[in-house]
């Protein structure tokens, strides 16, 4: 297997410059301006289109399924994030391509749940810093609101290759590590 092609599954991790990055390393075990702060799976569209699909509130990019700027679940064409993007990204391929089913599943998640406000408590809570995480063992997973890793990790659950019975409680480093450790993807590469 090529695991230099991307696509459908992959998951692509972000290594950001910014403070905000670095204090999200911090929070999760990360080390600062080098481990991944924010993360996004490539799907296809319902026309077929590959895309990142993102939950983010820093992007000045109209999203390419609803044509507007949006604090949330969004989907970008990849280069278009990478040219903009302030850090390192990596693209992490999954194990193997997906079943015909398997893919139209991802989509229709995917499809389904764009346009979700972003999940900035969640976000903290997934973290492990203080008493968050012993609060997050007691919260049940909630999509109403969605941060970056808790998408990727619900879509990977939802099509069977990575199940979880939580998807809120997983913060980007920790889903990182986990998938490597678990053999759920190759060995990233840097994409920027």
């Amino acid at each position: 297997m090529d695991t230099n092609v991307i696509k459908a599954g992959d998951v692509i991790g972000f290594s950001g410059r910014s403070w905000l990055s670095a204090g999200i390393n911090l929070a999760t075990y990360g080390i600062p301006l080098w481990g991944i702060s924010h993360v996004g799976i490539m799907a296809n569209d319902a026309s077929g289109r590959l895309l990142i699909f993102e939950s983010t509130s820093l992007d000045d990019l109209p999203c390419e399924i609803s044509g507007k700027i949006f604090t949330g679940t969004q989907a970008h064409k990849l280069d278009d994030i990478l040219r903009v993007y302030k850090g390192r990204a990596y693209h992490y391929p999954l194990y193997r391509p997906l079943y015909p089913d398997e893919d139209e599943r991802l989509t229709q998640f995917l499809m389904d749940t764009i346009e979700t406000p972003y999940d900035k408590m969640g976000a903290f809570r997934s973290a492990g810093v203080g008493l968050s995480w012993i609060e997050s063992l007691f919260r049940e997973q909630d999509l109403s609101t969605i941060f970056c890793s808790e998408w990727t990790v619900a879509a990977l659950s939802v099509i069977g290759v990575f199940p979880t019975s939580n998807a809120s409680r997983w913060n980007p480093n920790r889903l990182c590590r986990h998938l490597r450790w678990n053999h759920v993807v190759y060995k990233p590469r840097r994409l920027k």
